[in-house]
């Protein structure tokens, strides 16, 4: 269980990361980092309590960062 939550935040990272090197988000690497690993957490959290999954840990952790990303600061943009 530990492992996968380690394993999470990694690939959260990586993918927050990512996305601001090709130019998917243009939020800053420090805060498009945390925002996905806010989402991976979340939807990390929502997996053990209610077992809602899209298949194996580590694409749970990639299209829930990839989720946050487009929600959070699209939501909040004017």
């Amino acid at each position: 269980m530990f492992m996968i939550l380690m394993g999470t935040v990694v690939i959260a990272g990586i993918v927050g990361y990512l996305s601001e090197k090709t130019g998917f988000t243009h939020n800053g690497y420090l805060q498009s980092i945390i925002i996905c690993v806010g989402g991976a957490f979340l939807f990390y959290f929502v997996r053990i309590m209610f077992g809602i999954s899209f298949g194996p840990p580590g694409l749970d952790a990639v299209l829930s960062s990839i989720g946050a990303l487009i929600i959070v600061p699209t939501h909040w943009r004017k």
